[in-house]
């Protein structure tokens, strides 16, 4: 119903200036061999504990899994004592931004890469290409920049840019040739140019994800392949109440009139399609209803981010509230909606891929996973649920949509080395993820007092 207004707002959150200092954050150790010593493993592969295990990495990769006294540490392993902690695979940031544009500044990727990192997410899927980041995806596969995993969506298809078949087929074309590693969709798409995409999408080898097009409807986007839906995109209309819509009703009653005959058969289809879903709920919440600033900004993951891009979300705030259809029934009836869809969703049996959109209004990268989580759960996935649609689930993904190597999102032999090392059971609280002891992507180590150094200095960084 706002989707073009929203799209305009998200788009203009990345505009804003920003002056940079340069300022050096904490780098890779890289060693040949890593072994995590007598740590509680939790390998992903089912909902279980491995207490009392060693795990031993060569490279990038897992080559041991087993009980302390039966793994054989080789001389000059570099060891990371585990008693008392956790280790899980790497998380999962499956609707990411690093900064657009050609030429952001250096410091400004690096900060965004680090703060994914100090939260223990060690892959990201970038939801607004351009062409550096396939450079930065490349330096990061080499351990040549310090961040996560790295799959680059391509610079989107929307009304401005796939507005007939023909512009649809080039743009798909250019953007396979370019080597982006899926396509994003905005809104704006009209149908006979999202047919063309996908017929010329299929033809090279490249799939497509993010919003559904108005014109194009959840259900035609669903049947023609798109990989995963962002946002619970198209829910909304096509699970009313007959009759009721943005056009005849206030946004409260459109909110409150999900028809269950509808929504059941919606996610019946999205589970039998298999189509992804990246729910995206502390962000919409933020979207479409009210949020008091000062109370969002004195949250404290607000030190890790400039005071400009602090002012560009009060100003941000403060549009949108102004919007008369903006109410607090609207904004309670939205955010009770929302959760509905969710429950529904995940009750059904879709997948579900964990991601936040870092850092459009009100998120800060890395943290607003822990922001995510609760409304998760909220929606009746259990600890091991959600950690599984930001583990395991995304190697399933990378695998079967993107066609890359997707072993990694469990701790198992031959997996990539992508684990977190945590001081809790995230099985017991989720609460555990936010205490990390440090990091591994690819087998390349950051320890809990290299984050603690890195995040103390853009918190300094900002301070002064």
């Amino acid at each position: 119903m706002f989707a073009r207004a929203l799209a305009t707002l998200l788009v203009a959150l990345w505009l804003v200036p920003l002056s940079l200092m340069a300022q050096e954050l904490p780098q890779w150790e890289i060693h040949d061999r890593l072994a995590f010593v007598d740590v509680t493993v939790i390998p992903m592969d089912s909902e279980r504990t491995l207490p009392g295990h060693t795990v031993l990495v060569e490279g990038n990769r897992i080559v041991a899994v087993g009980p302390t006294a039966q793994v054989e540490i080789p001389a000059g392993t570099h060891r990371i004592e585990g008693e008392g902690r956790y280790l899980l695979p790497g998380l999962a940031e499956i609707h990411a931004h690093v900064p657009p544009g050609q030429d952001p500044p250096t410091e400004l990727i690096e900060e965004y890469l680090f703060l994914y990192l100090a939260n223990g997410i060690t892959t990201i899927r970038g939801m607004l290409g351009a062409p550096y980041q396939l450079d930065l995806r490349e330096a990061i596969r080499a351990g040549e920049v310090t961040g996560p995993h790295f799959y680059v969506g391509a610079p989107s298809l929307n009304g401005n840019t796939a507005p007939t078949p023909a512009d649809a087929e080039a743009r798909v074309r250019e953007h396979a040739e370019a080597g982006y590693d899926f396509l994003k969709i905005h809104p704006g798409v009209p149908l006979d140019a999202w047919d063309r995409m996908v017929e010329v999408a299929e033809e090279v080898g490249i799939t497509y994800a993010g919003h559904v097009p108005a014109a194009v409807g959840i259900e035609h986007a669903m049947r023609t392949g798109m990989a995963t839906i962002d946002h619970l995109d198209g829910y909304l209309q096509v699970t009313r109440i007959e009759g009721v819509s943005g056009e005849t009703h206030d946004p409260a009653e459109v909110y409150r009139a999900t028809d269950p005959e509808r929504l059941d058969a919606l996610v019946t289809e999205l589970a039998q399609r298999g189509v992804w879903q990246v729910p995206t709920q502390y962000l919409w919440n933020h979207l479409n209803g009210f949020v008091d600033a000062d109370s969002m900004l004195a949250l404290p993951e607000f030190r890790y981010i400039s005071a400009e891009q602090r002012e560009s979300y009060r100003r941000a705030n403060q549009a949108r509230i102004d919007n008369p259809a903006i109410t607090e029934e609207s904004t309670l009836a939205h955010r009770e909606m929302r959760q509905d869809l969710l429950r529904a969703t995940h009750a059904a049996g879709v997948p579900i891929l964990m991601g936040t959109d870092s850092p459009q209004l009100f998120n800060v990268p890395g943290f607003a996973l822990h922001r995510e989580i609760p409304l998760m759960e909220d929606a009746g996935m259990s600890p091991f649920e959600v950690l599984v649609s930001g583990t395991r689930e995304v190697g399933r993904y990378v695998a079967e949509s993107l066609g890359q190597d997707g072993t990694f999102g469990t701790v198992e032999v031959g997996q990539r080395a992508d684990l977190l090392l945590v001081s809790g059971n995230p099985l017991e609280s989720l609460d555990a993820l936010q205490d990390v002891e440090g990091v591994t992507a690819a087998g390349r180590w950051l320890s809990g007092e290299a984050i603690r150094t890195g995040l103390d200095r853009i918190e300094a960084r900002y301070r002064d």
